[in-house]
């Protein structure tokens, strides 16, 4: 624990210095390793979210729309 009064004597001189410090007991360390595992994950996962996406989505391309734009006519005599 760094915290308290720290004291320097040189010469006839004397120095103090209060410390206060918070220590952070439930810290991960964070290194290079971890941080670029993270980023490949984080990458992995993105590409297999957008594969789901163009699995999911991309199948209807193939197929027209079976709705006719043309309507039949209903024959009539009155309306010819």
């Amino acid at each position: 624990d760094p915290r308290g009064l720290y004291v320097c004597e040189t010469g006839g001189q004397r120095k103090s210095l209060q410390v206060h410090y918070r220590m952070c007991q439930n810290c991960i360390e964070v290194d290079a390793p971890t941080i670029s595992g993270i980023v490949v994950a984080d990458v992995v996962a993105t590409l297999l979210l957008a594969l789901a996406v163009y699995c999911v989505t991309g199948h209807d391309r193939g197929h027209t729309s079976r709705a006719s734009d043309r309507q039949n006519l209903i024959a009539n005599e009155l309306y010819q």
